[in-house]
């Protein structure tokens, strides 16, 4: 049969969205980032957005996000995303605005910015990916570490006595006023892609509509910082992050 005649819309199953860059991506293998990027990507061009899309990207693994997205982007200081983005918003508010940040940025150095932004309201998305750890300096603690989780900080585990207890920042954002839609997502599994795909359209909708800040936590593995395989390091955390952190939405308004 001639390659052409197989070549034809109506025999397409897959097509790589063209808001993703042909910039061959640079993740450990296992990451959830190119994931995550793909479902993104997929999203602003379902929605007709991707000459009205703004990311933010702060530092660390997350800021890389701006070479495989094709929209306009701005880069923050560490921990400073949600304030940038409510300055952008504020500058055009028919643009769709988002942050792409890691546990560390959004609930560490930037904890003041993640919680006053989501407290204003601001008609932004802030999209965070937690792997509990550090991923690009090393592997250190960061504040979503579990107890007990050991790191290159916390070689015999972190202790509450001494490291304080994990973070559920995201059970902190939930309780403020201003934040309309928040949710804890993976993408682990094609059917977790597909939810937290769908949180992501409805976060952008949300934006839309003015209805305040929408706020998404994706659950992921970072198999090189937590020395395992991609397989076993999905397993990891399906059966430690998963219940200390649980998937589904927290809030829906």
């Amino acid at each position: 049969m001639d390659v052409n005649e197989i070549i034809k819309p109506e025999n397409k199953v897959y097509g790589k969205s063209p808001v993703l860059t042909d910039t061959v991506m640079h993740y450990c293998p296992g990451c959830s980032h190119g994931t995550i990027h793909k479902l993104i990507a997929e999203v602003i061009e379902e929605m007709g957005i991707q000459e009205k899309t703004i990311g933010i990207s702060p530092v660390g693994c997350a800021v890389f996000a701006y070479n495989y997205l094709h929209i306009d982007w701005q880069q923050a200081a560490h921990g400073r995303a949600p304030a940038l983005a409510t300055a952008t918003k504020r500058l055009y508010p028919d643009k769709y605005v988002f942050t792409y940040q890691g546990d560390g940025d959004i609930a560490a150095i930037g904890t003041s910015e993640t919680i006053h932004a989501c407290n204003r309201g601001e008609n932004i998305v802030v999209i965070f990916v937690n792997n509990a750890i550090y991923g690009m300096t090393g592997g250190q603690m960061s504040p979503l570490t579990l107890e007990g989780q050991v790191t290159a900080t916390t070689p015999y585990g972190r202790r509450t006595d001494l490291n304080g207890y994990p973070l559920k920042i995201t059970d902190l954002v939930a309780q403020l006023e201003g934040t309309c839609y928040v949710t804890r997502q993976s993408v682990q599994t094609a059917g977790a892609v597909r939810k937290a795909k769908k949180a992501v359209r409805k976060a952008f909708e949300n934006s839309a509509n003015g209805k305040g800040t929408s706020f998404i936590e994706v659950v992921s593995s970072c198999n090189s910082g937590w020395k395992l395989t991609p397989v076993a390091a999905n397993k990891w955390m399906e059966e430690n992050l998963f219940p200390f952190y649980p998937l589904g939405d927290l809030k829906d308004k």
